[in-house]
């Protein structure tokens, strides 16, 4: 299946008027064989915290907001993954992405890991996969990412590839061009661990206060980079990727040794009381 990563400008994510950029994109992915187009985390209206009026740019997905302003989005060539600000009916807020087919929202993902330190964003507590086509996919939105748990449990749910909505922009101070190696590495990671292609989309540009440089790429299950966006400035990155779950996944057979298991479970659950568990053989 052919997907593409559309790297946005940092700037056009403020404004509402971002969907014309990304209308001509979904034209050209029709015309050009493409099937799921992925767009940055916050594409629409940008992201809550950086708000001066968070609950202006916030969605009510139930009461068919979010639907009414992706309707000129509508498609039956091509799914589009849109990060956007979600607002439930008791008001929390939720930086979550859609997949948004064939004129429906089909599928909601919210992230789990707001923030490092502090986020108007409550955690989202779903994993799921979708299916478009022949291709099942999970949603993790950018910092999601460091962690390996949301990946492999989505690729145990039969994903065979993870689509990253991201929005690095950050104050200059902490975005510099080497974020973009330390992403690069994240979804290498992610990808030869699960097996399973790696497509993140991320915003690039300068504004008054921030700066991304961009991190769009789409990585194979074997941790090649296929494609990458240029530094800066918007892109869209295109490649053809598997859909069919490859039958021995890299590292997935653990439990040929039994106590590895046991050790890794009483890790996991708390069971672990230190390393004096753990008998050593000095050779």
């Amino acid at each position: 299946m052919k997907v593409a990563a559309y790297q946005i400008p940092l700037r056009a994510t403020s404004s509402m008027d971002v969907l014309d950029l990304i209308r001509a994109q979904v034209a050209w992915c029709e015309s050009n064989g493409v099937e799921i187009l992925c767009c940055p985390e916050g594409v629409l209206g940008g992201l809550a915290d950086y708000a001066s009026r968070p609950s202006d740019i916030a969605l009510d997905v139930e009461a068919g907001q979010l639907h009414a302003l992706l309707t000129p989005l509508a498609s039956d060539k091509v799914a589009t993954i849109l990060g956007f600000t979600e607002i439930n009916r008791s008001g929390r807020l939720y930086n979550s992405a859609a997949v948004w087919h064939k004129g429906s929202v089909v599928g909601l993902y919210r992230k789990l890991y707001p923030a490092i330190n502090k986020s108007l964003y409550e955690a989202g507590d779903k994993l799921p996969v979708f299916t478009v086509g022949n291709l099942t996919f999970g949603i993790i939105i950018c910092l999601d990412s460091n962690y390996y748990e949301p990946a492999r449990i989505m690729a145990a749910q039969g994903a065979t590839a993870l689509f990253v909505p991201t929005n690095n922009g950050l104050p200059p101070t902490k975005a510099g061009p080497e974020l973009v190696a330390q992403t690069m590495n994240v979804d290498i990671a992610r990808a030869i661990e699960n097996s399973v292609s790696v497509i993140r989309a991320d915003v690039a540009g300068r504004t008054e206060s921030l700066v991304s440089y961009g991190s769009s790429e789409i990585v194979s299950p074997d941790g090649m980079v296929l494609q990458t966006a240029r530094r800066l400035s918007p892109d869209l990155i295109v490649a053809e990727i598997e859909t069919v779950p490859r039958v021995d996944r890299c590292g997935w057979n653990a439990a040929r040794n039994s106590a590895v298991m046991d050790e890794y479970v009483r890790l996991v659950t708390g069971t672990h009381t230190g390393p004096e568990r753990i008998s050593t053989t000095s050779v």
